[in-house]
């Protein structure tokens, strides 16, 4: 996801990845019971928490993904 600085309505601008495979779709994302589905491809504004709670998501994805490659890499 590329971040851009908050603008002056307090909205970040943010860009999601997208190909034609797993990341073609829009992404869902729930924060304190508001709803939000965002365009991947195109820079978008979001409020900062949503930026932030996209931002864990990939951090999680991250290790995971790199906790299984070690698991993987010992034939576990």
């Amino acid at each position: 996801m590329a971040v851009k600085k908050e603008n002056e309505d307090g909205m970040v601008s943010i860009r999601l990845f997208s190909d034609n495979g797993r990341y073609k779709g829009d992404l869902f994302v729930s924060v304190n019971g508001v709803n939000y589905q965002i365009k991947r491809g195109v820079t978008v504004k979001v409020p900062p928490e949503v930026a932030e709670v996209i931002q864990h998501s990939e951090e999680q994805d991250a290790q995971s993904a790199a906790r299984l490659e070690g698991i993987m890499s010992k034939g576990e």
